[in-house]
């Protein structure tokens, strides 16, 4: 199984987009990266997708190539595979680290999402987020309490796996 990534940071963004990754993060992408090899940088997909999205999801090489191979087994000319290639290919960004362990978000990319100094990067799995932080908190982490509110007192979150091998 590929590594995941885990954990949350915030980090500054200058005004040419550039913004550090977390290094454990890095560490993921080179290893989802089938062409990485030592001193060379990995690359990865941005999808920023459809005008409901307020975030940019990224992928390693294998998750996305994952992505793309259930695309590809869904019927050619099928609705749903017309949107998720559009999403997923026309609405994405392939792009690399650099060589100080930056990405690079063009304009575009930071415009959609609001980004400006500041940016918020999530682990979800073998995937990560690159939030505005003050969307993440307004959208997403106001979800997650009243999700959590909604549960009883003693309600533990793991219990959600049982049935499914956990």
């Amino acid at each position: 199984m590929a590594r995941r990534f885990r954990g949350e940071s915030h980090h500054k963004v200058d005004t040419k987009g550039r913004v550090s990754i977390p290094a454990l993060f890095r560490r993921v992408l080179e290893a989802g990266d089938p062409d990485w090899t030592e001193g060379l940088t990995p690359n990865l997909v941005i999808v920023y997708g459809d005008h409901r999205r307020k975030y940019l999801e990224c992928y390693t090489i294998e998750a996305i190539d994952e992505v793309d191979e259930q695309i590809a087994a869904l019927p050619r000319g099928s609705l749903e595979r017309r949107m998720l290639e559009r999403m997923f290919n026309g609405q994405s960004f392939p792009t690399t680290v650099d060589e100080t362990g930056r990405l690079v978000l063009p304009a575009k990319l930071r415009q959609k999402i609001d980004l400006d100094n500041e940016a918020f990067f999530i682990a979800t799995g073998d995937t990560f987020q690159v939030w505005k932080p003050e969307t993440f908190e307004e959208v997403e982490q106001k979800k997650s309490e009243e999700w959590l509110d909604e549960m009883p007192e003693d309600f533990d979150v793991l219990t959600l796996l049982n049935g499914q091998g956990g």
